[in-house]
Order: structure tokens, then sequence, then C-alpha cells
């Protein structure tokens, strides 16, 4: 099976399931345990996601243990502060703080992100988003893709935070899918699929020549990974049909085509993002709808997003299985 190339294969001593692994073609009665009780609480939409807080800077006990829940449970939970919450100076900071409580740390410092590392998406021109050249800074659809597909494999992006300061005037809806759901659709359809999808060149990231920080090289690399430190699945995904190399085989074609089915179905979770709500995951499938936004630059939509190389603290398999037996 195909591992995390952004760990050794020495970490693997360290995997959190030791012999049993549920993303191991081989090992079908542990897929099949691990599958029943994946399916069974995964939530039936959106709202099931949902999470009250008081405030990113006063999470009691147990708001926080329901939002660890909920990304244990779908690798992601909606958290929405009463009352809304008005624009701070400190809310960067703060939103900083609060990941660091589930264990985000350590940042994807990318090409967008300002110097705190949060990167702050809203359309028209701004001297970190490229001008209208990268999609997430315009009100224009952006395709089903996970965030970072292509950094390389020492800085794959584990998690993200979103969290929405002004909403758009209309659109502006996130569709969400566990990859853990994904897979499972894809394995059950045909393991071949899952076996082509795991395969170290799978789909290939072409150089980018107009990096202001240089030349980034080709990225290939698989969609489904395990690492071998905790045996979390992780996915490197992106919709697009630009600039994409996918592996010219039959197994792998069929099976961009099933996922591709499956996205444009009726399984993903859709949500709006409203003021003082946000989405923490463990980079779960998403897109966005275009929007019509407010003419009025400080008073468009703003959402303030927030990379990380971490995952969500207790949720690796081994934790799921662990609380499921509870």
């Amino acid at each position: 099976m195909t591992q995390d190339t952004s760990k050794t294969a020495e970490s693997g001593k360290n995997r959190a399931l030791p012999g049993s692994d549920p993303f191991d073609l081989a090992d079908d009665d542990c897929y099949r345990t691990w599958r029943e009780r994946k399916l069974r609480a995964c939530p039936g939409s959106a709202r099931d996601l949902v999470v009250e807080i008081e405030g990113l800077d006063a999470v009691s006990a147990a708001e926080h243990d329901r939002i660890s829940m909920r990304c244990r449970d779908a690798n992601m939970a909606i958290y929405s502060i009463r009352g809304g919450a008005p624009e701070s100076g400190d809310l960067r900071a703060t939103l900083r703080e609060f990941a660091a409580t589930f264990g985000l740390r350590r940042i994807d410092s990318h090409l967008c992100a300002a110097e705190d590392g949060i990167s702050a998406l809203q359309a028209g021109e701004n001297e970190l988003s490229g001008g209208t050249e990268y999609i997430p800074y315009t009100d224009r659809p952006l395709s089903w893709h996970t965030d970072g597909y292509y950094n390389k494999p020492s800085e794959q992006v584990r998690a993200v935070i979103l969290h929405c300061v002004r909403a758009a005037e209309a659109g502006g809806e996130n569709a969400l899918m566990d990859p853990e759901i994904a897979y499972i659709r894809l394995r059950d359809e045909n393991p071949d699929f899952i076996a082509a999808l795991m395969h170290h060149r799978a789909m290939t990231i072409p150089a980018n020549q107009g990096d202001p920080r240089g030349t980034r090289p080709a990225r290939p690399g698989p969609v489904f990974a395990v690492d071998p430190a905790t045996g979390a699945l992780h996915m490197r995904y992106t919709a697009r049909a630009r600039h994409i190399v996918w592996r010219d085989d039959p197994a792998t074609r069929a099976a961009v085509d099933f996922l591709t089915g499956l996205l444009a179905g009726d399984g993903p979770l859709r949500f709006r993002l409203s003021p003082g709500q946000g989405l923490i995951a463990n980079n779960v499938l998403h897109n966005r709808t275009g929007f019509s936004d407010n003419a009025e630059f400080d008073r468009a939509r703003l959402l303030y997003r927030v990379r990380y190389l971490d995952r969500i603290a207790g949720t690796a398999p081994a934790d799921f299985m662990k609380a499921s037996d509870e």
C-alpha cells in the first residue's frame, strides 16, 4: 500500500494501529469493521456538524469536546458564535489561539498568506492574492479540491480553518465531503480504484514558472496516502481540468471518473457560512459556488483561512475506533 512520503518508513514503527489498518487493501476484515462504524457516525446534513460556542476565546470544555467529537467522526465541524461576532483587531490572533487548542500550530505559510500565515479571502485586488489570478480571491465558482494539493510531500496541508467575517450578498455556499467517505465509496465500487489513486504518480501538478519565490517543480504524488505515524488517511485532489496530469492507465481514468460523479451527486454536505461561523477540518474535499457582493470593498465578503501542516488532535483512526467502542 502506498504510504505518505512526508514520513519515513522508520516512523511506521510508531503508527497508531499496529497490525490493523482499515486502509490496507489486504485487510478486509479491519476495513469492514471501520467502515460500518464510520458510516454509522456520518452526519446526515451539515447542520449536524454545527456546534454553538460562546466565542473563539471563550470555548468551554463541553463545547471543545463537541467540536473534537465531530472532527473525529466526520473530519470536520462548524462552530457558530452565539449572536455572531463583530470584527475585531484581535480576531486573527484569536483564531490562531483557538486553533492551537486543537493541536494546530504549524501553519502553511504559502504565497498568498500574510506574515501571520492567515489568508484574507476577498474578491478584488490586494498585494497578497496576486490580483485575480487565483480563483479563491475572486467571486467565481471554485471547483472541488483539497487545499495545498500542489505542496511538496513534506508540507502537505493536514487541516484548515475557514472563518467568516462577512458573508456575500448572495451565493458563496460551500459543499463538503469527508475524504474517508469518498474512500469508502471508491473502495466499495472497485478496490482497484484505491490502488490506482494510491500510486505515487497518480496525479501530477506541473511546474509553476510564475511563482515569485522561484520556479515550483512538478509535484507528482498519490491522491490517497496513509500517514505511517498515525494511520490517518490524507487526500490530495483537484477537479481542475487544466494544468493537471493524471497517470494514463485505465484504472486511474475510471477512478477519477467515478470520483467526479460522486462529487456531482447528492452525497456532499452543503453549508453557507454566516458571520461568526467557521469550518475546522482535516482538509476535507470542498468547493464554493460563485457569489455576488457588495460594491463597497470594506463591506464585501471576507473569510479568513488558515492552513496547517498538523492534523486535528485526537482524530486518527485509532481515536475513532476507541471512541466507537465506548
